[in-house]
């Protein structure tokens, strides 16, 4: 009798199994680099960015991206948990993440394709548009001094806030002086309307502006910041960036860990290809690789001006 329920809860695991695997594979061919459905995390300083990528990968493609804005630890988290595994971020997956994926047996495809900023935003009733990164660590370490009155972010999991926080040496926000809300509209809303903050924002939501977000906007300056290694004041310009200029500056990535040949793939050759890359170049930052400019070259030159 033993026996027999041994060899039918066998029987009931093999078949679940073999359920489940043609499942995957059946939802693998409906999937191709350039055909299908996928769901891309993306982490919400990035949101703009990656919508004009969308736009244009379906408009060519029989494809349907959908995009799910999240903070940046909301992202991993999701990552490691399948909730998708195609994931946008401003990092690369650390040593833990990576052996989550080595455990299932799986090896992300990491592929960078643009640099971004981090930009520092102030009401324009201030004045003052420069700032150091030193006035910032300060600030964020308690350490008094009157540059900073206090400092807004997105979301205390963002990836805005671990960039700083690293720069500091701490681990979590200091709960003086330091105030998060939940996206990067928000940080510009309240900085627009509040003398004195400074807002830590993602450079996209400055780049393609919103008509809702046009009129604060209007109402803030972005901050020149200087690096502690030089005495440059530099702002979150795309020329900046590409030189190495500007200190808040971090690299962009595309997190593919499907583990077969899917939408993650044909996305992530597309951003990082030709048309890509141009859109990047067209948003104000820079691509990991710029494309070249077509030169026509013409026998004869036709006068718009007919001579008399």
């Amino acid at each position: 009798m033993k026996k027999s329920i041994s060899v039918l809860l066998f029987i009931s695991f093999s078949l679940f199994f073999v359920a489940c695997n043609k499942k995957q594979e059946l939802k693998h061919q409906k999937e191709t680099i350039l055909e299908g459905t996928a769901t891309v995390l993306v982490d919400e300083t990035l949101t703009p960015l990656i919508e004009a990528q969308t736009q244009i990968f379906e408009s060519k493609y029989k494809a349907t991206i959908k995009i799910d804005s999240k903070s940046e630890a909301e992202v991993i988290q999701a990552l490691v948990n399948d909730t998708s595994r195609i994931a946008i971020l401003a990092r690369k997956l650390n040593t833990e993440e990576l052996r989550i994926f080595q455990n299932k047996k799986l090896v992300p495809k990491i592929t960078p394709f643009a640099k971004d900023a981090i930009a520092l935003i102030a009401n324009k009733n201030n004045k003052d548009t420069l700032i150091a990164v030193a006035d910032i660590l300060n600030f964020m370490n308690g350490k008094n001094q009157s540059k900073v009155k206090g400092l807004v972010f997105d979301n205390p999991n963002s990836s805005t806030a671990r960039y700083i926080l690293e720069l500091a040496g701490l681990k979590n926000l200091p709960e003086k002086g330091v105030f998060s809300f939940k996206t990067n509209n928000e940080v510009i809303r309240y900085v627009s309307q509040n003398d004195g903050m400074i807002g830590i924002v993602g450079i996209a939501y400055l780049q393609d502006v919103s008509p809702e977000l046009r009129k604060y906007i209007d109402n803030i300056n972005v901050l020149n910041v200087k690096n502690t290694t030089n005495n440059g004041y530099f702002s979150p310009t795309q020329n900046d960036i590409a030189e190495g200029n500007y200190p808040l500056a971090r690299d962009l990535y595309i997190i593919n860990c499907q583990g077969y040949s899917g939408l993650g793939m044909g996305f992530a050759s597309f951003v990082s290809g030709d048309i890509g890359q141009r859109i990047i170049l067209k948003s104000g930052i820079v691509p990991v690789r710029f494309p070249p400019r077509k030169l026509m070259l013409r026998k004869n030159i036709n006068n718009d001006i007919n001579p008399k």
